[in-house]
C-alpha cells in the first residue's frame, strides 16, 4: 500500500467549516463503515448512517464524491474517509464498479478537456482576424474615451482637495457605473474600492493620492498601448478587465514544469460567488504562481483542489505579463504528496530587490508574493509589529492573527509567505519544523 498523500490536520483543513470538520472525526473510524478500501489512484467506502453513502477519493488530486445530499464539499462523510486515508487503515483492494466508473468519467473528462484546448491552439488561426479587430478596435475607442472622462474627474478631485470626503458615496458608484459602460470593468471595480479609503486611517490622503496616481498611469498607458511592448501591453489590457479564454493563455502564455508546493491559501465567499486564490511555489525554481478559482454559488465546486502543505509535479501555464504570476494548471504529472522538504525563501534585502524588479517590469502591480526565509515576529512598544531578520532589517506585518504568529516563533526564526505591497508584509502561511501553517488574515 502506498503512503497517504495527506496528513490528519491537512484532511481536516479540508473540511468547509468546522462543523463538517467535526461531524468528520466522528466518522473517522472503521465501524461507521463498511466495504473500505484503496489502491493507487483512489479510496472509497460506504458510510453507515440514515442511508448507505458511497464515498470515494480521487488521490492524484484530494477531489471527493459521495451520494449524501449534503450542499457543502466535502460533506462530512467525504472528511471521514479522508481522516481514515491519512490515517493509512484502509486495505489494499480492488475498486468496486461505482469507484472505477467514477475515476475513468474524470479521467475521460480530463482528456477531452486537453483535446479540446489543442483544439482551440489549432482553430485560433481560422478566427475571423478582421472582424475580431473591428471589435477590439471598437472597444479601444470606448475604453478611450472613459479613460479620458476618468482624468478629468480625477484632475478636478485634486484640484478641490480632499476635505470633506468622508460623507461622500454616491460620487464614486457614479464613476464606477461610467466605466463598466465604457466596457473597463477592472477600472471599474478599483475605482469603487476607493469609496472605502476617506476616514480610514490617519494616512487616507496620501494613501489615495497614490490609488490615484495609479490610475492615472494606467490612463496614460492606454493611450500609448500600441507603443508598449507586448507583454506589458497584456497587463495592461487584464487590468482595464480585457480577460483571455485558457485557450490563449496556454498559446501565448509561459509554460513551466516543477513540483508545486501549495504555500498559502484563501476563500472569499459571498452570496453570489465563491472566489479562491491559491499560491503556489516552485520547489525548484522559487518561482511564485497564483491559481484564481471562482464558483458561482455557496455550495459550488472549484475546479481545482488544492491542499497546503502538499506539493504535486506539473506543468502550469502563466498568463502573458511583463511579470507573470497569475497561472493555470496545464497538466499534472504526478500525485499529491505531502511536502516536508525545504523551499525556497527570501531575505528582506532580497525581498525588496525582486519587488523593484518586478515594478521595473510592470509598473502596474500592486503587490507581490514571496517566502520569507528565517524572520522573527517583534511586537514593539505595545503596538507595532515587525518581521525582522538577522541582520537586524525588519518589515512592518501586515492584517493577519499576530499573536498566533509570534506563538509560533517562540521567539525562533520561521519561514512565513506572504504578500509584499512595498509596506506592509501580509502573512498567510508559517512553516515551523516543516509543517505549513494557515495565517488567518484580514481581506485587502
Amino acid at each position: 500500500m502506498s503512503a497517504s498523500p495527506l496528513t490528519s490536520e491537512q484532511a481536516l483543513a479540508l473540511a468547509p467549516d468546522s462543523s463538517v470538520a467535526a461531524a468528520g472525526q466522528k466518522l473517522a473510524t472503521e465501524r461507521s463503515w463498511q466495504g473500505l478500501g484503496r489502491d493507487g489512484r483512489a479510496a472509497w467506502g460506504e458510510c453507515k448512517g440514515s442511508a448507505l453513502y458511497q464515498v470515494r477519493i480521487d488521490l492524484s488530486d484530494l477531489a471527493t464524491k459521495c451520494t449524501c445530499p449534503s450542499r457543502k464539499f466535502p460533506c462530512k462523510h467525504a472528511v471521514g474517509l479522508l481522516l481514515l486515508t491519512a490515517s493509512e487503515r484502509l486495505p489494499s483492494g480492488t475498486p468496486p464498479a461505482w469507484v472505477e466508473e467514477w475515476i475513468s468519467k474524470r479521467s475521460a473528462n480530463a482528456e477531452r478537456k486537453a483535446k479540446r484546448e489543442a483544439a482551440g491552439e489549432e482553430g485560433a488561426a481560422t478566427v475571423d482576424t478582421e472582424a475580431k479587430a473591428k471589435r477590439s478596435a471598437e472597444r479601444h475607442g470606448r475604453i478611450q474615451k472613459g479613460l479620458e472622462a476618468l482624468t478629468l474627474w480625477m484632475e478636478d478631485l485634486v484640484r478641490n482637495g480632499f476635505a470633506g470626503l468622508e460623507a461622500e458615496t454616491a460620487m464614486w458608484n457614479t464613476q464606477a457605473a461610467r466605466l463598466v459602460d465604457a466596457q473597463a470593468p477592472g477600472l471599474a471595480s478599483q475605482v469603487q474600492q476607493l469609496a472605502a479609503l476617506p476616514g480610514s486611517g490617519p494616512d487616507w490622503p496620501r494613501r489615495l493620492l497614490e490609488r490615484l496616481g495609479r490610475l492615472a498611469l494606467i490612463a496614460e498607458a492606454w493611450r500609448k498601448l500600441d507603443q508598449l511592448p507586448p507583454p506589458l501591453a497584456a497587463d495592461l489590457r487584464s487590468l482595464v478587465g480585457i480577460p483571455l479564454r485558457e485557450e490563449e493563455v496556454i498559446a501565448q502564455g509561459e509554460h513551466l514544469e516543477d513540483t508545486w508546493v501549495v504555500i498559502g491559501q484563501e476563500l472569499e465567499d459571498t452570496e453570489r460567488v465563491r472566489a479562491q486564490r491559491t499560491y503556489l511555489l516552485g520547489a525548484t525554481s522559487g518561482r511564485t504562481a497564483l491559481v484564481l478559482q471562482f464558483a458561482a454559488g455557496p455550495g459550488a465546486r472549484f475546479a481545482e483542489s488544492f491542499l497546503p502543505g502538499t506539493a504535486f509535479a506539473a506543468e502550469l501555464a502563466f498568463w502573458p505579463s511583463a511579470a507573470p504570476q497569475r497561472a493555470m494548471i496545464r497538466e499534472r504529472k504526478g500525485e499529491v504528496h505531502p511536502w516536508t522538504g525545504t523551499v525556497p525563501g527570501l531575505s528582506l534585502e532580497g525581498l525588496s530587490q525582486r519587488f523593484a524588479e518586478e515594478l521595473s517590469r510592470q509598473p502596474f502591480r500592486e503587490r507581490m508574493a514571496a517566502m520569507l526565509g528565517q524572520v522573527v515576529p517583534v511586537l514593539e512598544g505595545g503596538r507595532r509589529w515587525w518581521l525582522r531578520d538577522a541582520t537586524g532589517a525588519a518589515v512592518r506585518i501586515g492584517p493577519c492573527d499576530r499573536w498566533r504568529l509570534l506563538a509560533l516563533s517562540g521567539g525562533h526564526p520561521l519561514d512565513v509567505f506572504g504578500e509584499w505591497d512595498g509596506e506592509e508584509f501580509r502573512p498567510l502561511s508559517v512553516r515551523v519544523e516543516g509543517r505549513l501553517h494557515q495565517m488567518g488574515g484580514s481581506p485587502r
